[in-house]
């Protein structure tokens, strides 16, 4: 029986269909809005071909990650990057800039009053990622799947396409180093696992939201660390970052959350029953120390900012996030026999 993405969530009723139909409208005329904001620094759209697998991603000052974030999904079959830079001033817009297979946008304008750059990357896939499948990813994200160090994205799709499948959910992993934050040595050329080499097995809690039917994943290392007094404020798990688009789609939440909802049903958690991979986190590389202070300035990454004010805190103070019961990552087949890693056929 091949099964699709509307199986698994429950019904709900037609005013709350209707009401999510306005909601979704909403989300798309403001990334058409949003357009205004954006100023094309570099145009190789026409590159894209049919069956092209896109890579949208909004960054600021990530030069530490761009060379190893090609390296990753150039491998992984992606075949253009669609990108909007907001404000970087240390050379991530001139290494973008060289590189043969990105198109480039850049805005000045506020990262949190545009949904945390949804609504920039939006627009940016209703205009040329209709009919592809699109991956959007945060620079600091890595995705892996079963077999992905020997089958490539497009293997991957072409097995959900088989499937009936619209979408293919991850966890999103916290990485970690032994020792305290900021005291490691990093080269950007290499794998940031080799310093991020630790992750927390769990414990990891789920629950379906409504209306939506989003999954809702909390815990691990951040909720442990910074978040135990107040665990439901602590960061959702949980994305969609590979899904087949359409230009009637539209993330609510970053990619945690989507529209139509029959899209929240491509991610049914750990230890879950359908195809799902993992995103390695890579945040804590030896310079979340300082960006934890210059984006606590910046206040642009949270609802209510002075909320989190804590969290940069502790971050900056460099603490060392590693106990006895932390694993050390091996690979992805490690992560499928721990149910962090779901199977694809």
């Amino acid at each position: 029986m091949m099964h699709t993405a509307t199986d698994t969530l429950p019904p709900i009723g037609w005013v709350q269909q209707y009401r999510l139909r306005l909601k979704r409208r909403r989300l798309l005329w403001r990334s058409f809005r949003s357009r205004h904001q954006l100023t094309c620094l570099q145009d190789q759209t026409t590159q894209i071909r049919p069956g092209a697998i896109l890579a949208f991603t909004t960054l600021r000052n990530e030069i530490t990650r761009l060379p190893w974030f090609f390296r990753h999904y150039r491998a992984l079959g992606v075949d253009h990057f669609l990108i909007v830079d907001n404000g970087s001033d240390d050379g991530s817009v001139e290494f973008l800039r060289d590189q043969p297979d990105v198109s480039l946008w850049q805005t000045p304008a506020s990262y949190r009053a545009a949904r945390y750059g949804l609504d920039w990357l939006t627009w940016l896939q209703v205009r040329h990622g209709h009919d592809h499948w699109t991956l959007m990813v945060d620079a600091d994200e890595l995705l892996i799947y079963p077999d992905y160090d020997r089958n490539s994205l497009h293997d991957l799709t072409a097995e959900l396409d088989q499937q009936g499948r619209i979408g293919f959910g991850a966890l999103m992993l916290d990485l970690y180093p032994k020792g305290p934050l900021g005291a490691q040595n990093y080269n950007p050329e290499t794998d940031p696992t080799e310093v991020l080499s630790w992750f927390d097995p769990g414990p990891y809690r789920a629950q379906r939201q409504s209306p939506l039917g989003n999954l809702w994943v909390q815990g691990g290392v951040r909720e442990r660390m910074f978040f135990a007094d107040q665990p439901r404020h602590s960061p959702t798990l949980n994305k969609i970052p590979l899904v087949r688009w359409s230009r009637r789609y539209a993330f609510v939440n970053s990619c945690h959350s989507a529209l139509p909802r029959n899209l929240n049903a491509a991610y049914d958690g750990p230890d879950g029953t359908i195809p799902a991979g993992v995103l390695l986190h890579t945040k804590f590389l030896p310079e979340v120390v300082g960006k934890s202070k210059i984006e606590k300035a910046r206040r642009q990454h949270f609802h209510d900012p002075d909320q989190f004010a804590t969290y940069y805190d502790s971050i900056a103070d460099g603490p060392d996030m590693w106990t006895p019961q932390s694993v050390r990552f091996e690979g992805w087949e490690q992560l499928q026999r721990m149910g962090l890693m779901g199977k694809v056929c």
